[in-house]
């Protein structure tokens, strides 16, 4: 890999970001440009702009390090990341678009008319946003360490400033066009190396190469629920992560605020099909990467797994082939860092501004305080946590923490949501307590993963994979709390929720007037 060629593209990809980026701030002026892009970006725009932002450095890097590692059921991660969107389309898509809402907090505040139930899930929104964008700041460091051998924190930072200054400039409809270009810059520097491959295995006079390494794979590293790679129970941990990541999307704030950029429900349904579609023909190409690395980058196996998208041209393809290959899947890594760190980012940001720093700073300004301002404060502390945090994810590969993410985000927001949206007999007390016990439970299991995970058996897996055990303690918990509290459903509970079901056509104040 020449390292001249691989920072000349990344510096291209920089380049195009913040000019995408600075164009936004041409056309962003409002709070709901900055939020939610004012609610008018199309099923197709908008699309392109979550694929962008969903794929992040363990889709493009994580995911073929862990079929390189582990074998064939690290294939339901491409499968899980893309089936949470259809659960999401079935549940909640329309219902949280009609909510109004500018964040998840606002969701919650006005469905269960609680100060406390917001306040919960904002501090939720910031960890699990938080924990999200630790892989995507150490991914930027280990795609420019193994390009130049920099430290990782360079490349962290380089990610953390470019992030900041585009989320800054134009908010939610700067970062929109900035993600709906990164998407095809990165599925493209994803497909082209395979389909380089593929075309040079083809005309070769003695096909080799693909073949090899299919036949060199393994039984036990193709086999289904094997114990490749040391793992312990396989079948609860498929089951666990898959429940994490079907049920855990739905509960990313970086996702959800999405949903809330729409023009109406009935596109936010369109959206969610366009982006099936989308993450569908991403998801083709990083296993295949996976097995080409059982032949062509056998030493990575051991150390360095994360890195084989990044090594592989240039181990098939010595020479110029391999170095242009090389520089462009090194541009398409960093794309992938760069639109999903600044999608959290601005989720968080969000949640910052609105429930943390406008109170105090209108405090200490007696008033005068500019929404637009607030928020990119709210931007510039949203990165520089996970910034100072990074290198305690350091243990954990990158699919493995945003894992984690998700069972997290599944643990919590997902069976507030579900619940909220669809049961009308939810008490606040209920969905607080689902909150804290389903957010601690899975907490407890990311923190113990980070410091040391046990060794073997039962506690590893039941520490490494949580949410088969988080999630439904979460539910549980709402239910019968909130079946014990029916005094505390909150009092607009049927006007809360007709707005959620009702078309956006029809006029739910008048249609339902106050008693």
């Amino acid at each position: 890999m020449s390292p001249a060629m691989s920072l000349t593209a990344i510096g291209l990809v920089i380049a195009a970001t913040i000019g995408i980026g600075l164009f936004g701030l041409r056309i962003s002026r409002t709070t709901s440009d900055f939020y939610v892009a004012s609610r008018a970006v199309t099923p197709r725009w908008n699309a392109s702009a979550i694929s962008g932002e969903y794929l992040s450095a363990a889709s493009f890097l994580g995911v073929a390090g862990l079929v390189l590692v582990n074998g064939a059921d690290m294939l339901w991660f491409s499968v899980g990341y893309t089936v949470g969107y259809l659960m999401l389309l079935v549940l909640i898509a329309a219902p949280l678009r009609r909510s109004g809402a500018y964040t998840l907090p606002d969701f919650a505040e006005t469905r269960f008319e609680s100060a406390v139930v917001r306040r919960i899930c904002s501090f939720l929104v910031v960890g699990i946003g938080t924990l999200y964008l630790l892989p995507q700041l150490r991914g930027a460091g280990l795609t420019l360490r193994t390009v130049t051998g920099a430290p990782s924190s360079v490349g962290a930072a380089v990610v953390a400033v470019i992030v900041v200054i585009n989320v800054a400039a134009g908010g939610m409809r700067s970062i929109t066009f900035v993600q709906a270009f990164q998407y095809w810059l990165k599925l493209t520097a994803l497909a082209a190396p395979i389909f380089v491959i593929l075309i040079a295995w083809r005309s070769s006079e003695h096909p080799v190469g693909l073949l090899d390494s299919l036949h060199g794979a393994g039984a036990e590293w193709a086999e289904p629920l094997s114990t490749a790679g040391g793992r312990d129970h396989p079948l609860y941990a498929t089951y666990s992560l898959l429940l994490a990541l079907c049920f855990g999307t739905m509960g990313l704030p970086h996702v959800l605020v999405r949903f809330y950029t729409n023009p109406d429900g009935r596109a936010a349904r369109r959206t969610t099909v366009v982006v099936l579609a989308l993450l569908g023909a991403f998801y083709l190409f990083p296993p295949m990467y996976a097995v080409l690395g059982r032949s062509f980058a056998p030493d990575l196996i051991g150390a360095g797994a994360d890195t084989v998208v990044l090594e592989l041209p240039g181990r098939i393809f010595p020479g110029t082939v391999g170095d242009l290959l090389g520089a462009l899947v090194a541009a398409g890594a960093f794309a992938a860092f760069l639109s999903t760190s600044s999608g959290l980012t601005v989720a968080i940001a969000g949640v910052i501004d609105q429930d943390l720093l406008r109170g105090r700073l209108n405090r200490v300004t007696g008033g005068d305080y500019l929404a637009v301002n607030g928020f990119r404060i709210a931007a510039l502390l949203a990165i520089a946590l996970p910034y100072l945090a990074f290198e305690l994810t350091g243990r954990l590969s990158l699919a493995d923490t945003v894992g984690l993410a998700f069972a997290v985000a599944a643990s919590t927001f997902c069976p507030l949501l579900v619940l909220g949206i669809w049961w009308r007999r939810m008490s606040t007390v209920g969905a607080a307590a689902g909150l804290l016990v389903g957010g601690v439970a899975a907490i407890t299991a990311v923190l113990v993963n980070v410091i040391g995970p046990p060794s073997g058996g039962w506690p590893k897996a039941l520490f490494g994979q949580p949410a088969a055990w988080t999630m439904p303690l979460a539910f549980l918990t709402m239910i019968v709390v909130s079946r014990l509290t029916p005094q505390r459903i909150p009092a607009g509970t049927a006007r809360s929720l007709v707005r959620l079901h009702t078309p956006e056509a029809v006029d739910v104040d008048r249609s339902f007037p106050q008693p």
